[in-house]
């Protein structure tokens, strides 16, 4: 065996081992919240809710040139409640020109008391939405429950430098039974 051969086979190896590497050390999918069983929406008796407007930055300026890094964006809903549950009636997710992007939800998804629900958008996919993007949820409760903490986390990572920053939520709308 000539050692040409024998440079050709060991860079082989380097190959394969490098990408077995890449591909055992990527993250496994993020999985959207199971909707927990829900009474349909008009069977729900809703006593309080708000709507909230979450900004959400798909990209940010890193240089004097204008030029943009594409960010991730989750979407992150904490019922801080610790007796009661809250519902989830819709998470809508607009680009920068206000246009409706998705609809997350097709029905109403309960979020028991201390649990926590998070919404996934990929850097690929928001990059083409604009720096503006943002969310509104809606949510409501059967009776009187503290609110829940609703922001958008964005982060960027490249190489051993990375950006991560949160965006909270705002209320825009609130919800009260007429019994109050």
């Amino acid at each position: 065996m000539t050692l040409r051969n024998l440079k050709k086979k060991f860079n082989l190896f380097l190959l394969i081992l490098l990408v077995g590497f890449a591909v055992a050390c990527t993250s496994p999918p993020v999985n959207q919240p199971t909707p927990q069983p829900a009474p349909p929406i008009q069977d729900l008796d809703i006593a309080v809710g708000q709507t909230i407007y979450v900004p959400a930055y798909t990209k940010i300026y890193s240089s004097p040139r204008g030029q943009t890094l594409d960010l991730t964006v989750t979407l992150s809903i904490h019922n801080t409640d610790t007796d009661q549950p809250i519902f989830l009636t819709s998470i809508r997710y607009y680009d920068a020109q206000g246009s409706l992007v998705r609809e997350y939800l097709d029905n109403p998804l309960q979020l028991a008391p201390l649990a926590t629900a998070d919404f996934y958008v990929e850097a690929t996919t928001a990059a083409s939405e604009g720096l503006g993007a943002n969310f509104i949820v809606e949510w409501g409760a059967e009776q009187p429950v503290y609110e829940p903490v609703v922001e958008a986390i964005m982060i960027h990572a490249d190489s051993t430098q990375g950006i991560s920053f949160t965006s909270p939520g705002r209320v825009i709308n609130q919800l009260q039974s007429a019994e109050d």
